[in-house]
């Protein structure tokens, strides 16, 4: 057989439904964050985003980072869209829809500019040569663990700081109530 023959994978090959599997979550993501922006109700583009985060989730562990993937799904489904649904619900209602710029080009501008940016990053995707990246390390929670234990326990503290100050905040926001 000659070595410079390239066989293309069947669908039903391991190397096939691997691709499937990512077209699945990049369709995924795609979908969700299409409900996210053109929903004309809150709480649909909110369904919409966790969509998306899932997605985004499924991609992370389709690029073999589960504990990646499990904190998309802990802290932007979990936390995240379920913040922006309780602020959605205590927020007063609008007494009347705004609606944004419009006119006759507003829309064939904007799917314009879409079309440019996807084929010019298809094409950019299509041609760049991509090297295979050395393994640092096995990316299991135990090295992650001892990693933000040791290596970065002073970033892993900051953060920690900064999440008590976003805390605190919303706690005195929240204190003044819908009318203040």
């Amino acid at each position: 057989m000659n070595p410079s023959m390239v066989i293309s994978p069947s669908f039903f090959s391991v190397d096939g439904l691997v691709g499937a599997v990512f077209l699945i979550m990049v369709a995924i993501t795609l979908i969700g964050g299409l409900i996210a922006c053109n929903s004309e109700r809150l709480v649909r583009s909110v369904a919409g985003l966790i969509v998306c985060f899932v997605g985004v989730a499924g991609l992370y562990y389709f690029l073999n980072s589960p504990f990646v993937a499990m904190m998309q799904i802990l802290i932007y489904v979990g936390a995240v869209a379920v913040t922006i649904s309780f602020a959605i619900m205590l927020a007063a209602p609008e007494e009347q829809k705004r609606v944004g710029p419009s006119g006759p080009l507003v829309g064939p501008f904007g799917f314009a500019t879409a079309a440019l940016l996807a084929g010019g990053f298809s094409i950019l995707a299509i041609r760049t040569d991509w090297k295979v990246m050395a393994k640092i390390n096995d990316g299991s929670v135990k090295t992650i663990g001892i990693q933000l234990l040791t290596e970065y326990s002073m970033v892993f503290e900051l953060i920690s700081i900064v999440l008590l100050i976003a805390i605190l905040g919303a706690l005195v926001i929240a204190r003044g109530g819908r009318e203040g």
